[in-house]
């Protein structure tokens, strides 16, 4: 069993209009999920900081950080990286290039947990529908150049307002796609941004939106979850080369 979720955490802006790494954090650790892809972890302009710090992170948490930034106080590739829990193995974590008007990108982690492989990628795809089948597309184009299959799973904020048709008919041709509940906005949560997509070698076994007051202060999102059972997972080696850290 794995538990994974997903948070756009806003730049750890808060609805209260107070930016508070430390209460995203919080958030974080009341989800407790092994695997967590976030969205929006840096700023957008200039340098790109981070709006996390990793000492801070390593210190307050039960995660480490994989690290997709190309700048050296970046965490993430347009925004998007990955937690882990501390003893989660990373076998190879790879940065993806999305079509768009606007930079987007999306992340790949192969990782090792509980002797288990598994394939997580982390994205935030963008605000035009056109765009977002694109974008959907050539992730899964991405997906299927990788030599080794493994059990993947795919999280991020979406920006798909409906809950059928767009970017989510280009997944569910060959996946699982799972709308564990309205996330935004957090103060009054009606549409479901944020979801979580699994494959065929993933079973999902409960599903859900992370609804504490701390969440609905600390980010515009709300953050989703799910915890699967893999299905008889490969353990190879990872079939693309690790980048390496900036």
């Amino acid at each position: 069993m794995v538990s994974v979720a997903s948070y756009n955490i806003r730049k750890s802006l808060g609805t209260d209009r107070k930016r508070q790494p430390g209460r995203i954090l919080e958030v974080i650790s009341e989800i407790d999920a092994d695997i967590v892809a976030l969205q929006e972890v840096d700023r957008r302009f200039g340098a790109r900081n981070s709006s996390l710090a990793v000492e801070n992170i390593l210190k307050d948490t039960a995660y480490e950080v994989v690290r997709f930034g190309v700048r050296p106080t970046s965490l993430g590739w347009h925004g998007n990286t990955i937690l882990i829990r501390k003893g989660i193995e990373v076998l190879a974590h790879k940065r993806l290039t999305l079509p768009a008007l606007e930079p987007r990108g999306a992340v790949m982690a192969d990782l090792r947990v509980n002797g288990r492989t598994l394939r997580v990628i982390g994205m935030h795809l963008g605000l035009v529908g056109l765009w977002r089948v694109r974008q959907a597309r050539a992730v899964l184009q991405h997906l299927e150049a990788l030599e080794e299959k493994l059990p993947t799973v795919f999280m991020g904020d979406l920006n798909q307002w409906t809950t059928e048709g767009g970017c989510l008919a280009q997944f569910a041709q060959t996946h699982n796609i799972i709308a564990p509940g309205p996330s935004f906005h957090s103060s009054r949560p009606v549409l479901p941004l944020d979801r979580i997509i699994t494959d065929l070698d993933l079973d999902v076994i409960e599903a859900g939106v992370h609804m504490s007051e701390k969440a609905r202060r600390a980010s515009d999102h709300l953050p989703v979850w799910a915890r699967l059972r893999i299905r008889d997972a490969p353990t190879a080696a990872p079939s693309f080369p690790p980048q390496a850290a900036p």
